[in-house]
């Protein structure tokens, strides 16, 4: 099982200043203590963050669920970026209950083991195809050091990412108050490091996106719009600049909405979807179309600069990326 370079190392002191255990907090630990501390990177020092989702792994004979050519590039292209952590919004498998999938995985991410990426995932309705359970099963056998959690918190110097699970088929109330997934966030952003200026949630379900697909899929879920405003109050009361990236709609999104930057990152290789019809509060305006994509944030005591690549012309005989977008994001 390749892992050795996705596993992080638990100093004996964590950066937040408290005691860490000999190994991660366990899956219900409402301390508020991050789940896992990354010790070799410190407060204050620059980071360059890679976020996309929705690759869909499988046979390389589908070519009408995911684009394999245009998957495996980007692949390719985030291990060259080396960044010191890749932030994945789910649906890394197209069957996620089909080891073959995993198999495939596994193969097509070899470059970010030669890399030695961070590689931290959440869970996507495909990583649950067509049952939870051995799905479930996989996903924890390919990132064992998780411990079996589906939701968890890493401290990456300034820089805290929170991976929450908003694909729970027994839980569509899972971020309503009293819940064991709401309980667990409100410990973590109670005792937030001072150190963190930006705090990344990383979730599959987009809680905010355009009006196509709000009429179309419903989407937002009622359970994703509860989290949204919940993390729209609490932005106000923290430090941190708060930004969520998600998945599933195979585009490109960008909000800003009461202190809050949504971002739907689901170009990874998956059949792309055409927005038709964006709000006027989306920030990304440009129509081209299809957009495979991933963004990259370089981060710089308390400002990100990020950048949107997106594949050129995935029919061209040399694929390529080109800018589509830059913004820059300052913490409080």
């Amino acid at each position: 099982m390749r892992i050795p370079w996705r596993v992080l190392r638990i100093p004996s002191v964590a950066l937040c200043g408290c005691m860490a255990a000999a190994g991660a907090q366990p899956p219900n630990d409402l301390s508020g203590r991050p789940t896992f501390v990354v010790g070799e990177i410190k407060p204050g020092d620059d980071l360059k963050i890679v976020a996309y989702g929705d690759m869909r792994f499988t046979n390389t004979e589908n070519t009408s669920d995911t684009n394999p050519r245009v998957r495996k590039y980007l692949v390719d292209r985030i291990a060259q970026e080396k960044p010191n952590a890749l932030f994945v919004s789910g649906d890394l498998p197209f069957r996620g209950a089909n080891q073959a999938d995993w198999n495939i995985y596994r193969q097509e991410t070899s470059p970010w083991d030669e890399a030695k990426l961070r590689v931290y995932p959440t869970i996507g309705n495909h990583e649950l195809v067509p049952l939870e359970s051995p799905g479930l099963k996989n996903y924890f056998a390919q990132f064992p050091w998780l411990g079996e959690r589906r939701w968890y918190s890493v401290q990456i110097g300034s820089v805290y990412l929170i991976v929450l699970d908003s694909n729970s088929g027994k839980s569509q109330d899972a971020f309503d108050p009293g819940m064991p997934q709401r309980l667990w966030l409100e410990s973590q952003l109670a005792h937030l490091p001072a150190e963190v200026n930006f705090l990344f949630f990383l979730t599959h379900m987009p809680l905010v996106n355009d009006i196509q697909s709000e009429v179309i899929t419903d989407l937002p879920s009622p359970t994703a719009v509860v989290l949204r405003h919940y993390l729209e109050d609490q932005s106000q009361r923290t430090h941190a600049k708060f930004i969520v990236v998600s998945g599933h709609i195979h585009n490109y999104e960008r909000f800003e909405l009461n202190g809050v930057s949504y971002i739907v990152s689901g170009g990874g290789g998956a059949k792309p979807y055409p927005v038709y019809a964006r709000n006027p509060g989306d920030l990304y305006r440009d129509p081209g179309y299809p957009n495979f994509n991933y963004l990259v944030f370089e981060v710089h005591g308390k400002q990100a600069d990020a950048t949107m690549f997106r594949v050129a012309d995935p029919k061209a005989a040399t694929l390529s990326t080109e800018v589509k977008e830059r913004f820059t994001l300052t913490a409080k």
